[in-house]
């Protein structure tokens, strides 16, 4: 787990230059953390990424929850490291692809989109069969997959769509703040591998820390729509200026 974390942080800041250039951007980042600026990036993407690992946790274990226990065991298994692997490949896509001009935007579209998703959840509150190795993945309102296969493949593409939210959230909170960025990203990797589980418990205890963590995204997805229109470098309307 350690070399997977210590992977996380060399493969998610390759895009930032070298050892000496990443450690440079944390040190100035978190020298200055007592900016206003500086720390609102930081609990920002500390939020998103405690309610995101839960969100994730809740969904493999829903989905895994009608498989016999060693079976659903695996596929909990599957979906933390595939999460893993998905969230440091994402984070070096992500931090490249957010330098194109227009793809703020879009990647603000797509967040808004998570936000509408996350808020529909969390007022529907559906009971469905839940995994006794996750907390709270009873309140999901996701059918169980039918077989061990069927199970690993959804689990997959809830995977793919949930890290790829999660980079983007992350990445979009402290796009100004490389050095915030770097730490972010290995929380998040982090969070997923260590805690994910009990995070999820505590947001089901609490659910006031889910709608929080909802209005930061939301935050963050329109500061995002904002900046992809109107930054002088990336936004998209200097394509039409």
């Amino acid at each position: 787990m350690i070399d997977l974390l210590l992977t996380a942080a060399t493969t998610a800041a390759q895009g930032l230059g070298g050892p000496s250039e990443i450690w440079g951007h944390i040190v100035s980042d978190f020298s200055n953390i007592t900016e206003p600026a500086a720390m609102a990036a930081f609990l920002q993407v500390l939020l998103i990424d405690l309610v995101l690992a839960g969100d994730n946790a809740i969904v493999v274990g829903a989905l895994a929850a009608g498989l016999p226990p060693e079976q659903r065991r695996k596929v909990i298994l599957i979906g933390v490291l595939a999460a893993l692997v998905l969230r440091i490949a994402f984070a070096l896509v992500v931090t490249q692809l957010l330098q194109i001009v227009g793809l703020i935007f879009i990647g603000g579209l797509l967040l808004a989109w998570v936000a509408w998703k996350m808020w529909r959840e969390l007022r529907e509150g559906a009971h469905s069969a839940g995994s006794p190795e996750v907390a709270g993945d009873e309140h999901s309102g996701l059918k169980p997959a039918k077989s061990f296969a069927g199970a690993a493949w959804a689990v997959a593409i809830a995977d793919v769509s949930m890290s790829l939210d999660n980079v983007l959230a992350v990445a979009g909170a402290a796009r100004d703040h490389p050095g915030i960025m770097i730490v972010g990203l290995i929380v998040a990797v982090a969070l997923m591998g260590l805690a994910a589980n009990i995070i999820a418990k505590y947001i089901e205890r609490y659910r006031w820390i889910a709608y929080f963590g909802l209005a930061v995204i939301v935050y963050v997805a329109v500061k995002m729509i904002y900046d992809g229109w109107v930054d002088p470098s990336v936004g998209l309307g200097t394509l039409l200026g």
